[in-house]
């Protein structure tokens, strides 16, 4: 089966602007999907029009003919962040897509963790998953593109790596960052 291009992440482009409020009658959905229905779903919810975001990230593999093939795989197995109404949800649900539909308690703070990660996936280099939050100081970055972004901070291979949480999974990504950007926070 041949890899795919790399599909959006994100409908409409602005869904995660500064500039985006949701409506009175717009909230947040954490769609748990069935087992690898991420991309599937993001089509459907993208065709139906629905607001949605499914953060990427590259993984490299070689082949077995030697080449290193580069697909894109949900940061967050199994989610699919969708934004809007009731209707939007009963929508997204009716995809046959997705096992499990979780409300979001404090819309706002979601909204600004998903516009870090949005951030990192597209700014950052080496993002990966960490479904267990790596231990480290807090920080902040001081230069670059990602200027201001705080999270934690933790040395792993010799590497440094800043860990930004999504409060609501409590799980996150983490980015390679290069030590002189960064503040370390008391």
């Amino acid at each position: 089966m041949p890899i795919l291009a790399k599909e959006p992440e994100l409908y409409p482009q602005n869904l995660l602007d500064e500039s985006f409020h949701l409506t009175v009658d717009q909230s947040w959905y954490a769609m748990y999907t069935l087992a690898r229905q991420e991309k599937e779903l993001v089509r459907q919810l993208r065709r139906k029009e629905i607001a949605h975001y499914c953060p990427l990230a590259p993984h490299r593999k070689r082949s077995p003919a030697g080449r290193i093939r580069t697909s894109y795989q949900p940061l967050f197995t199994g989610y699919v962040f969708v934004c809007g109404t009731n209707v939007d949800r009963y929508e997204a649900v009716s995809t046959g897509c997705i096992s499990r539909c979780l409300d979001v308690k404090s819309p706002e703070e979601l909204q600004s963790d998903l516009r870090r990660i949005y951030l990192m996936t597209h700014e950052g280099n080496d993002v990966r998953p960490e479904p267990k939050p790596l231990i480290g100081r807090p920080a902040m970055i001081r230069t670059g593109a990602m200027t201001g972004m705080k999270g934690t901070i933790s040395k792993v291979d010799n590497q440094h790596r800043l860990t930004v949480i999504v409060n609501f999974m409590q799980q996150g990504a983490s980015v390679l960052v290069d030590e002189a950007d960064i503040d370390l926070l008391d």
